[in-house]
């Protein structure tokens, strides 16, 4: 079995070979949440079955530090979030290792996945085609590997 250090290296490698996916990594900060999930592990205890599994953010989620932008330039002056959302500070108790925030569709109005401002992320299959979806950097993320989970929205009626 894979550690937790070394399923994040191969999440970071998949990052820089399709650049558009993410819009913020934070990989000191996710060597530091997956060393310490191994160090848990090697001593038999587990916060959870999420415990150093790597997960990416649509970038609609506050993550305490960041700006949140919801893929829009109109929101780069935004102030950075004073603490997570909800469910970001639930999966680090839980021991997740948060790869980064992933492009998203302009305030998530989009089925497409077009990002004008910042490019497009290819489809994991072929990225020559749209993507997909306003969440359409985390089902990227999760389809290519650079993650093994990821937090999407569904705004749609």
């Amino acid at each position: 079995m894979l550690t937790a250090v070394a399923r994040l290296e191969a999440c970071l490698a998949r990052v820089r070979e399709q650049p558009l996916v993410f819009t913020k990594t934070y990989p000191e900060q996710a060597r530091v949440e997956a060393e310490a999930a191994d160090a848990r592990a090697r001593v038999g205890l587990s916060l959870g079955p999420l415990d150093g599994t790597t997960v990416s953010v649509k970038d609609l989620f506050d993550v305490r530090g960041e700006p949140t932008l919801a893929g829009s330039k109109v929101a780069r002056g935004n102030a950075a979030a004073v603490e997570d959302a909800v469910v970001v500070r639930r999966l680090r108790r839980a021991g997740a290792v948060i790869v980064g925030k992933t492009a998203m569709a302009e305030f998530a109005f989009s089925g497409l996945g077009l990002h004008p401002y910042a490019g497009t992320p290819g489809n994991a299959t072929d990225p020559e085609r749209v993507p997909g979806g306003s969440s359409s950097g985390a089902g990227v993320s999760a389809a290519n590997g650079s993650c093994e989970i990821a937090i999407g929205t569904d705004t749609g009626a």
